[in-house]
């Protein structure tokens, strides 16, 4: 709910995922934020190339505004990555945000301008262009790939530096920037009259309508 929403994509060697799994690597969310701190100059080390975009704020309330959805969102931004990452791979895994997996998949492939191949959706081979990726979307792949997880671990300290960034700036306590933490909620309750935070909120998020609704009921109550 603040902050901006990270992506990362990470490239590695084939033979070198058991390494990542020797380190530690795992889902980020199952890692302590120090832990995570550490894993990222040896995924770094690891890896043959990283490359991580921050969708802003005002890119994600532009985008709602604009009825275009976070999943779209996303899909754009990972197609973005994969068409300017130097390193080629034969196969792509993503961890889909997406109810149905490939669909995500083929959201990707249809704002790429690599040539993309959904796994699980049947296509002619005659439409295949030569050096064809395999998208692998599946829901919890940071939890099933290291490579996945490492990419996860990228983004999340990418945004926990910016989190703290923006608590430095405004000079508040906000707690993880998600909806789930009422340090969080309670942070963006109080400062509703401020508007300090308002650069770095999402303003169409489901949990802002029911802050402001609440405020709305304290004033006529």
């Amino acid at each position: 709910m603040v902050g901006p929403i990270v992506i990362s994509i990470v490239s590695v060697s084939k033979g070198k995922e058991g390494r990542l799994s020797r380190i530690g690597v795992r889902d980020s969310k199952m890692l302590t934020k120090k832990k995570r701190r550490f894993l990222l100059d040896e995924i770094n080390a690891i890896a043959e190339e990283v490359r991580v975009y921050s969708i802003s704020n005002s890119e994600i309330n532009e985008a709602m505004e604009n009825k275009i959805s976070i999943n779209e969102l996303e899909a754009l931004n990972f197609a973005r990555l994969i068409d300017s990452a130097n390193v080629i791979p034969g196969k792509i895994y993503i961890d889909s945000p997406d109810v149905v997996p490939e669909r995500f998949g083929l959201r990707i492939k249809l704002l790429s301008k690599r040539p993309l191949a959904i796994d699980g959706v049947k296509e002619s081979r005659r439409n295949r262009r030569p050096g064809t990726i395999k998208i692998i979307s599946e829901h919890k792949a940071d939890a099933r790939y290291p490579v996945v997880s490492a990419a996860s671990i990228i983004a999340k300290v990418t945004r926990d530096e910016e989190v703290d960034r923006i608590k430095d700036e405004v000079g508040i306590s906000l707690g993880s920037g998600y909806p789930s933490d009422r340090y969080t909620v309670d942070a963006i309750k109080a400062d509703l009259k401020k508007n300090v935070l308002k650069p770095y909120i999402r303003n169409y998020w489901k949990t802002m309508n029911i802050i402001k609704q609440l405020k709305i009921d304290d004033f006529l109550s």
